[in-house]
């Protein structure tokens, strides 16, 4: 749950510190004093998108920290182990630091995060209920998404998704083979006469540094013979040779050695040089051993290079890159023969459009019953809520033809009064029956959700009275077993929670600054006392909000 809040430099609020608790949380405040500043500042710990514009005036940046406690939340658990971000205390951070500019940075548990990051944390903490989240609830995507949520049904809509696409792209695949068979029978006869002209220099299409090097001795092996000779004879076989040289100076070193024995390292060297001498003589007479003309090896490395360089300019590559140019035509190939075998496209379409139509019927089934359910709870909620008679309806239609979402249309059918026809909730509901069905909508779904921390933003306007009343006996039930935040104009409202904060719009000068409270016992009696009579504050006005929060 939400456990701290820290607001520094954000708007109009100069600097906050706020604690929560468990269960029901109300926020009030006079018109224009700035209550949805907490949500949205918490939106931005969350990931919301930052702009500039949020810094407080003179100010260089603005922070907000939410801190967080994680125990019993296993699968938030994991997700922070796997990206580097585990906790040592079950406490999680989420801060968000913006500048006047508007750049921003993110840090999970003080380490640095992109937004993608912060936004996955959120999903597994809290749901923010806005204030027209009743104008989405008309969009027949946002009812469909709103059953599915009921139902669990994510995931089986994911793969539904998943199949479509899949069948969608067997599909196309089948009709392109049979519409463009001309044009891929005229790539395949040009790639067929391309490999076919590079699988005729066999193994030499591989081996073209081999090729290069071998050639390149044929060519001058003239010049290498003559000079291998001429070093045999400068260093072993001719006049003055210098092995034979150097073997008079190690003897000549030697009876000096005999005479002072400090010569021994030379002596060594002297004899190591001699015996690499004779080495490289030896090496140089087996080297001139394998040497010998080849012409027509020569001519044919000449013919299998000028092949190469020839197919190169041909394809536009350079010659080592034949063998694996070879290996992607024949691949294309390949690809061009199974585009070409109609039945087995055909097959493969028919079974995406059977695992299609499997995935979608479960996906069905699913609906219907959590659409028997779902209409059921908000209908004991909307006579709950003043709408007593009324009900919804949630229609499953089949669609024309299969789609993305599925082989039904969702639509939320309400009757808000007995003896009337259920019809679209656009067309029937009033706007504050609207704001009220909404409200039934969204606690039905809050039952279901699986983050701890709820918040509803001003959900409750344009309703009072009696149902103000219902409206907080449902909100106070559901923070017995969640963590709720609302922000509310409603005394009937404010008197159900555990925890009271209060935001007050202050003016110093020339600057407006809005100050965020925890109101203790007393300050709680004043703040309902002057939601219930407004500038003019009695002892009746008093004592009626004392029983308010009594009760």
């Amino acid at each position: 749950m939400l456990s701290h809040l820290s607001i520094r430099n954000y708007l109009l609020v100069e600097s906050v510190e706020l604690d929560f608790a468990p269960g029901l949380t109300v926020l009030t405040g006079e018109t224009g004093a700035g209550k949805s500043i907490l949500v949205d500042a918490l939106a931005l710990a969350l990931g919301d998108r930052a702009e500039g514009g949020v810094v407080r005036q003179g100010a260089a940046r603005a922070e907000i920290a939410a801190e967080f406690v994680v125990d019993g939340l296993p699968a938030l658990t994991a997700w922070l182990d796997e990206a580097g971000f585990a906790p040592d205390d079950g406490t999680l951070i989420l801060r968000r630091v913006i500048d006047a500019g508007g750049r921003s940075r993110a840090f999970i548990n003080g380490s640095a995060a992109p937004l993608t990051q912060l936004k996955e944390a959120a999903d597994f903490l809290l749901d923010i209920h806005g204030q027209h989240a009743h104008h989405a609830l008309l969009r027949p995507q946002t009812q469909r998404e709103v059953l599915d949520a009921y139902a669990g049904a994510f995931p089986q809509a994911a793969a539904v998704c998943d199949a479509w696409h899949a069948w969608q792209t067997a599909r196309q695949r089948r009709l392109d083979a049979e519409t463009h068979s001309q044009a891929r029978q005229i790539e395949r006869e040009g790639l067929t006469l391309a490999v076919e002209e590079l699988r005729a220099l066999g193994e030499d299409l591989a081996r073209w540094d081999e090729i290069q090097t071998e050639h390149a001795r044929l060519a001058h092996v003239t010049t290498l013979i003559e000079g291998g000779q001429a070093l045999i004879q400068g260093l072993d076989e001719g006049e003055g040779a210098l092995s034979s040289r150097l073997g008079e100076m190690c003897a000549r070193l030697d009876a000096m050695q005999a005479v002072d024995g400090s010569l021994g390292e030379v002596a060594a060297l002297l004899n190591s040089a001699s015996a690499d001498l004779a080495e490289a003589v030896h090496a140089l007479r087996r080297y001139a051993d394998h040497l010998s003309l080849d012409p027509e090896r020569l001519a044919d490395l000449d013919r299998v290079l000028g092949d190469m360089h020839r197919l190169a300019r041909k394809h536009r590559v350079q010659p080592d890159a034949l063998a694996s140019l070879l290996d992607d035509y024949q691949a294309r190939l390949a690809e061009l023969a199974a585009s070409d075998d109609l039945d087995a496209l055909q097959a493969k379409e028919d079974a995406a459009w059977a695992r299609y139509q499997a995935d979608a019927k479960q996906l069905g089934a699913l609906r219907r019953k959590a659409a028997a359910a779902l209409s059921k709870q908000v209908t004991a909620a909307m006579h709950e809520l003043a709408l007593a008679g009324g009900h919804l309806d949630i229609v499953l239609q089949p669609t024309g033809e299969p789609r993305a979402h599925g082989l039904e249309d969702v639509a939320f059918m309400v009757a808000s009064h007995p003896g009337l026809p259920p019809g679209p909730l656009g067309k029937v509901a009033s706007g504050g029956e609207l704001s009220r069905i909404s409200l039934a909508i969204q606690t039905a779904l809050s039952g279901v959700a699986g983050v701890p921390t709820l918040i509803f933003d001003e959900v409750d306007v344009g309703i009072g009275g009696s149902v103000a009343e219902a409206v907080g006996r449902r909100l106070a039930k559901l923070g017995e077993t969640r963590q709720v935040l609302v922000i509310t104009h409603l005394p009937q409202v404010a008197a159900r929670g555990a925890q009271h904060l209060r935001v007050t719009r202050q003016a110093n000068g020339s600057f407006v600054s809005s100050n965020i409270e925890t109101l203790d016992a007393d300050a709680r009696v004043e703040e309902i006392a002057r939601m219930l009579g407004g500038l003019r504050i009695t002892a009746t006005t008093r004592q009626h909000a004392a029983e308010m929060l009594a009760g």
